[in-house]
């Protein structure tokens, strides 16, 4: 495993600019400018969502979701990237979200809107059909230094946040993941945030590793075997696809 995994291949060498039951976001939703620093107010809380503020949720983010997101991050080290979540709430227990795949998103331009749009979109009807939805966010930062939410990030998770309440936002940490090799700590290499009653993202704090779990307990070993054999390579996201639409966004073979 290389030292520092975001530091030193997987920069595709494009100039790219730095980011300054499931409920699936509509597509009839018109999208605002995730780039601008003014919060647009939400609509009253709802019965529901009142009712999920005052549970403890708890996320469960499969091994494949989860690895698609790191080994995207790891594969355009040099810019910030960010992706979806897509699952579920547990049909067993309505304080769980079930992540159950998530799809990269873009490692340019994260917050421009056309291609974001579009790609909303697309996902909205493929997991709409199998009953999934939008969960939540991922992101990470264009410097390894860099452990703040930022303002793009904030945005996102705040559309996201309006069709779906118990939505998650992923931050990648990238100290996590540099010790991924030496470390047996199974939890994941990212922090959570969620929503608090005011709306406003929080990090979650020493129980964030139980609240964000792996479904499978050896997934940071599966990881560290890809990073390994350079399997970063081979993710799409949909920046490339929009470039050649024979670029498949779902990544049907990563993990064969």
């Amino acid at each position: 495993m290389r030292q520092n995994p975001r530091s030193e291949k997987g920069d595709s060498g494009r100039k790219r600019s730095r980011d300054s039951d499931s409920i699936p976001i509509p597509v009839f939703i018109p999208i605002r400018n995730f780039n601008s620093t003014e919060r647009v107010k939400d609509p009253p809380a709802t019965k529901e969502e009142m009712v999920v503020g005052s549970e403890e949720l708890r996320y469960e983010i499969s091994q494949n979701a989860y690895i698609k997101l790191v080994l995207h991050a790891i594969k355009h080290n040099t810019s910030a990237v960010n992706g979806v979540l897509v699952g579920r709430t547990s049909p067993n227990n309505d304080a769980v979200v079930e992540i159950s795949d998530s799809v990269p998103l873009f490692h340019s331009h994260l917050g421009l809107l056309p291609p974001l749009e579009i790609a909303l979109i697309m996902i909205e009807e493929h997991y709409g059909a199998q009953g999934l939805g939008i969960v939540g966010y991922f992101h990470a930062n264009e410097r390894r230094d860099d452990a703040n939410l930022g303002i793009v990030a904030k945005n996102i998770g705040d559309h996201i946040s309006r069709y779906f309440p118990q939505a998650a936002l992923l931050l990648l940490d990238d100290k996590r993941l540099e010790s991924l090799a030496k470390s047996k700590d199974g939890s994941p290499v990212l922090q959570l945030y969620t929503r608090d009653a005011s709306k406003i993202w929080r990090a979650a704090g020493s129980d964030g590793g139980s609240r964000l779990i792996t479904k499978e307990p050896a997934a940071n070993t599966v990881l560290s075997d890809y990073i390994l054999s350079e399997k970063w390579q081979d993710v799409v996201d949909f920046d490339d696809h929009l470039d050649d639409i024979t670029k498949d966004w779902l990544n049907p073979k990563l993990f064969k």
